[in-house]
């Protein structure tokens, strides 16, 4: 009874806020999913959309990020209701769709994201317009998902029987439709933009409605301190454009290149870059870069014919004008180690003049876009930008304002005055899906990559 009179007399006795906790033990423990859309080692340091808001929240809050990632979908939910009530998990980053059912579970922040549920086949088969089109077969859906809630509302339209699974992850499931395992599974749009150009023989048979929205889950069991200043954070990032730069930076490339492009360029991988990839591989060694970049920005220009030409009058594998070529010390631009060579030392140039303060992967974009309309022009549309209120270090705004040297009233303002500035945008964002893809390709599948262990405290970055 003392010990209770002298607690109401110290403050010291109150329970901290789930706000208050994190920032005393100054640490922000979340749990996710390893997925390409989540969280994922990458090449230098780990990735993922929701460890890059994850990672921007624990720097606002000032406390360092811990990364837990579940086996699946349930055990995201376990995580949260076994360890909330210790205030040891803050919250779940894992790409959650907010349902009426875990609304009864988990209390959730305000939506960063709109994603509709999609149902995927492999291409052998008949295109299903409805459920009740479905053919025998196998259909699979993650144990746990919103998407397979969404099929219970469904179950008196679908004619075959659907199975859940805890082993697996999306990816997983993409895959194994695209290499018949399986005939049918559901996945989110983004997460099928992000991953559908690895896998040729998969198609989108229809969307299930409604849309749904992703937001953090935080435990039921605390307070909503944590939450309200999570919705602040969220609110901030939409208003000062953060959001949009993430979602540029891991979805604004990826619907350009339709399952055709993706065939073609994967036939013309093994067909024609083994003649090349060694002049490739050497120049990204003279000039400090990355072969498939370079590659992707040859295929882009060429698909990788030595004899290529415009009706502009830019010839060879790299697409080179006389002046340039002249410019670089290429004597013969139809010389496939030649063109390589002298337009990777173009590339490297201009990328040397674009604006040191702009970060990576935006100055990367940028010489790209330069490479391809030339450096005055996006000189303009950086101005242009500047003077839309937008921010000139950032793609995501730049590409906005390039199409407006396309029109009077724009380009009348500008130094160099017209350019076709769409085209920019759609080499840019091509040779951002082909770099993808040979990254890819060219290394391990996911499933053999080293990821995270159950338990990692990364650095925290800029990015």
């Amino acid at each position: 009874m003392l010990t209770f009179f002298v607690c109401l007399l110290q403050t010291g006795c109150e329970q901290p806020t789930s706000l208050q906790q994190v920032k005393r033990q100054k640490e922000l423990i979340i749990v996710t999913r390893n997925s390409p859309t989540t969280y994922y080692q990458g090449k230098e340091q780990p990735t993922g959309f929701e460890f890059e808001l994850a990672k921007r929240f624990a720097k606002e809050l000032g406390v360092k990020l811990t990364i837990i990632t579940a086996n699946s979908l349930p055990d995201v939910f376990h995580a949260l209701a076994d360890n909330g009530a210790s205030q040891r998990i803050s919250l779940a980053a894992a790409g959650l769709a907010v349902t009426d059912h875990r609304q009864r579970q988990v209390r959730f922040s305000q939506p960063y994201m709109d994603v509709t549920q999609q149902l995927i086949y492999n291409a052998k088969l008949k295109t299903p317009k409805s459920f009740a089109d479905l053919v025998p077969g196998k259909f699979l859906v993650l144990a746990g998902s919103s998407h397979a809630e969404r099929l219970k509302q469904y179950s008196d339209q679908i004619p075959i029987p659907w199975e859940t699974t805890e082993v697996h992850e999306n990816i997983d499931l993409l895959r194994m439709v695209n290499d018949g395992e399986i005939d049918y599974t559901v996945v989110d749009s983004n997460e099928l933009a992000m991953n559908f150009i690895y896998f040729p023989n998969i198609r989108v048979a229809f969307d299930l409605a409604p849309s749904d929205k992703l937001a953090w889950a935080f435990p039921k069991s605390v307070d909503a301190s944590l939450i309200n200043r999570a919705n602040l954070f969220f609110a901030k990032i939409k208003a000062n454009g953060t959001l949009a730069h993430l979602y540029e930076r891991f979805y604004g490339h990826v619907e350009q290149i339709n399952y055709v492009g993706v065939k073609t360029f994967t036939k013309q991988m093994q067909k024609r870059l083994p003649k090349y990839r060694n002049y490739f591989e050497k120049a990204a060694e003279s000039y400090d870069m990355d072969w498939r970049l370079l590659a992707s920005i040859g295929y882009q220009e060429s698909h990788w014919r030595p004899k290529a030409k415009s009706p502009t009058g830019v010839r060879g594998l790299m697409m080179l004008t006389r002046a340039t070529a002249k410019e670089m010390g290429v004597s013969n631009r139809l010389n496939p180690k030649q063109s390589i060579m002298g337009g990777s030392r173009y590339f490297k140039k201009i990328k040397a003049r674009i604006n040191q303060d702009i970060k990576e992967p935006d100055r990367t974009w940028m010489a790209l876009a330069a490479y391809n309309v030339g450096y005055g022009h996006l000189q303009d549309a950086r101005k242009l930008t500047e003077m839309r209120g937008g921010d000139p270090n950032k793609w995501v705004d730049v590409k906005e304002s390039l199409p407006l040297l396309s029109k009077k009233q724009w380009y009348q303002l500008t130094k160099y005055g017209y350019a076709r500035g769409y085209e920019p945008v759609l080499y840019v964002q091509n040779i951002r899906r082909y770099y993808d893809l040979l990254r890819w390709l060219t290394v391990p599948q996911i499933e053999n990559l080293p990821v995270a262990k159950s338990e990692h405290s990364p650095g925290i970055k800029d990015g």
